[in-house]
C-alpha cells in the first residue's frame, strides 16, 4: 500500500481561491474507522459549487470535495468491515466538512460506510451515485406517501440532470407512466429510452399569474430544480400527491399559497440524503440494486469517465447546465 496518492483540493483564503490537483499522504487524511482505495467517484451540482468562491458547500477549507464514493476497504478499525470489502460512502458530510471522494483514497468513519448491495458492481454504483440515491430516496419517500402507478402521471423535472435521468429511469422500471421537463431542445431521444412517455418543455412549467391552483395532473413530482418549477409543480399536484424536493438548480425561492395544501391535500417532501440514518440508507440502496435498478444500467444513463485532471472542467460544466447524465470520475 503506498502512502503517497493524488487528490483535487479546494482551498480558500480572504485574499484567494484555489482548485488543483496535489499529491497527498494518508497521514493527511482526516480521521476515521475506514481507509479506502478510492475506485470511482461521480461529479454533482453539489460538487461544483465546491469548486466555485461563493458556492456555500464546503464548511471547512482546504478541502477534498466529492459527494460520494465506491471503493474497496484497505484498513478498518470497525468491526463491520474488513479489507478487501467493496463498499460505497455517500453524502453524510462527505466532500462537504469532511475529505471527500475526489480522492485516490478516502479515510471515513464507519457509520457512513455501506456495504456494496448484491446486483451492483462499484461502477454501477456511482452511476447511481448521490443522485441516484436522491432519485431513489424520493420515489421512496412518495411511495410511503401513498404513490402508485395507477394513481396517474408522475412528472420529472430537470430530466436531464444526474436526480432527473435516473428517477425518470427508476419510475419507468416501476411501472409509471413519467413525464419529463426539461429546458433541453435536442434530448426526446434520449429521454424516451430513458422511460419517458411524455416530454414538456420547461416553459410550460411555470404559474406565471401565480394562481393558487391550477388543473390537477400530476399524482406525484421529483423536483431538483425548485424556484418557478416548485410553484407550478404545488399548484397542479392531484389530490393527496407528492412533491419530492431535492435541489435548487431554478432557485432557492419560490411563491404558492396554502390551498394546494388545504383543498388538494399536497405533500411537499424535503429530501436531505445527507443526514438519513445509515438503516435507511442501507434500504434505499437495496432498492437501487433490485427493484429501482435499470436494466443495462451502464448504458442507459449515458455516463462518461474523466480522471482527476478533468474535473476542474466538469465542475464548471455541471453548474451551466451542460452535464447530460453522470460524470464518472475513475480513481483507480
Amino acid at each position: 500500500m503506498t502512502d503517497r496518492f493524488r487528490a483535487l483540493v479546494v482551498d480558500k483564503s480572504d485574499a484567494s481561491f484555489s482548485v488543483e490537483i496535489k499529491e497527498m499522504t494518508l497521514d493527511e487524511l482526516p480521521p476515521g474507522e475506514v481507509t479506502i482505495r478510492v475506485a470511482w467517484s461521480g461529479v454533482n451540482y453539489k460538487d461544483g459549487l465546491a469548486g466555485i468562491p461563493d458556492g456555500r458547500i464546503l464548511e471547512t477549507y482546504p478541502l477534498i470535495p466529492g459527494i460520494d464514493l465506491a471503493g474497496t476497504v484497505i484498513h478498518s478499525s470497525d468491526s463491520r468491515f474488513k479489507e478487501g470489502e467493496e463498499v460505497i460512502v455517500a453524502s453524510a458530510e462527505l466532500g462537504v466538512s469532511h475529505n471527500g471522494g475526489f480522492s485516490e483514497m478516502a479515510r471515513v468513519p464507519g457509520d457512513w460506510v455501506i456495504p456494496l448491495p448484491e446486483g451492483l458492481t462499484l461502477k454501477e454504483a456511482m452511476v447511481l451515485g448521490t443522485a441516484g440515491f436522491t432519485a431513489a430516496m424520493s420515489i421512496q419517500r412518495m411511495e410511503e406517501n401513498g404513490l402508485k402507478p395507477e394513481k396517474g402521471p408522475v412528472l420529472v423535472a430537470g430530466a436531464t440532470g444526474g436526480v432527473g435521468s435516473t428517477a425518470v429511469a427508476m419510475l419507468a422500471k416501476r411501472g409509471y407512466t413519467v413525464a419529463a421537463g426539461t429546458g433541453k431542445a435536442d434530448v426526446q431521444d434520449y429521454l424516451r429510452r430513458l422511460g419517458a412517455a411524455e416530454i414538456l418543455p420547461r416553459e410550460e412549467l411555470t404559474n406565471p399569474k401565480q394562481r393558487p391552483l391550477l388543473k390537477s395532473r400530476w399524482a406525484g413530482a421529483v423536483d431538483p430544480v425548485g424556484g418557478e418549477t416548485l410553484s407550478y409543480l404545488l399548484s397542479t399536484m392531484k389530490f393527496g400527491g407528492s412533491v419530492a424536493l431535492s435541489g435548487l438548480a431554478g432557485g432557492g425561492k419560490f411563491a404558492s399559497t396554502v390551498y394546494p395544501f388545504i383543498l388538494r391535500g399536497v405533500n411537499l417532501l424535503g429530501i436531505d440524503s445527507a443526514h438519513v440514518s445509515n438503516a435507511y440508507r442501507r434500504k434505499v440502496w437495496h432498492r437501487l440494486a433490485t427493484d429501482l435498478k435499470p436494466e443495462g444500467l451502464l448504458d442507459w444513463i449515458g455516463a462518461e469517465e474523466i480522471t482527476l485532471d478533468d474535473l476542474p472542467a466538469a465542475m464548471s460544466t455541471i453548474l451551466q447546465g451542460g452535464v447530460r447524465g453522470r460524470k464518472l470520475v475513475k480513481l483507480s
